[in-house]
């Protein structure tokens, strides 16, 4: 009863706002309509192996062009948002301003885009931020999107699985190749990752999917550990508007 009132109270003193743009809401941690109508939610036909969105309908899963030409190391990735207007906005926000309150959201998308039930001994495993850029910005993004998921599918989460023990240049602008290479050997698994990836299938987490250059890097990391079958999800996938 006091917990409801002081509830109560705090909703009349700091009323829900929309995670985009801040105007009032009638839950926590949610979009108003305008917003909502205009984020990108990945619907319908996409790619299999990256989750980028595909023109026409299908009953089988299908790959796109890049999937099929260079491969990926994973067998299944997802994303629920595009990564363009109020879906770029938020992971912007999460990414450099310090909005942990996307987090759980951002990860019910995320649960909601899983293509299939996951084995039960599946790791969730973020990717991991050079320890110089995590110190700039505090925390990795990556990280608390993997620990809202894993709490959400009941997973175990391991989040020094992995180490960026080369700090990488911006991908940024960069083209495909280019980004593959900058990562090359760039990521391994820790000793600890070592104990717990072994045997056992892998979920990767990060924000964004581009080239997936970095996903890919993770995850030959997580084959040297002698995973299982490994899937990515990440919160938005570059793609070009339908």
């Amino acid at each position: 009863m006091l917990q409801a009132g002081l509830q109560t109270a705090l909703r009349m003193i700091y009323p829900p706002q929309c995670l985009a743009c801040g105007g009032l809401v009638d839950q926590e941690h949610g979009l108003c309509a305008a917003c909502f109508a205009e984020t990108p939610f990945v619907t319908g036909l996409v790619c299999d192996l990256c989750g980028v969105p595909l023109p026409g309908v299908s009953e089988d899963r299908v790959q796109c062009d890049d999937c099929m030409a260079i491969g990926r190391p994973w067998i299944w990735g997802r994303a629920p948002l595009r990564y363009d207007g109020v879906a770029r906005k938020l992971v912007l926000a999460l990414k450099h301003g310090d909005r942990h309150d996307i987090v759980d959201t951002a990860a019910d998308w995320m649960v909601g885009s899983v293509p299939q039930p996951l084995a039960s001994d599946t790791v969730v495993v973020p990717v991991p931020l050079h320890l110089t850029r995590l110190l700039k910005r505090r925390y990795n993004q990556s990280a608390l999107l993997a620990q809202a998921l894993a709490r959400k599918l009941d997973l175990q989460f391991c989040p020094d699985a992995l180490r960026r023990h080369r700090r990488t240049a911006s991908l940024d602008g960069k083209s495909r190749a280019a980004r593959f290479a900058e990562v090359a050997d760039a990521i391994t698994h820790t000793p600890r990752g070592a104990q717990h990836l072994k045997n056992r299938p892998v979920l990767l987490i990060d924000d964004v999917m581009t080239s997936g250059a970095t996903l890919a890097a993770c995850a030959l990391a997580c084959h040297t550990a002698q995973s299982r079958e490994i899937c990515v999800m990440v919160l938005a996938r570059v793609a070009k508007a339908a």
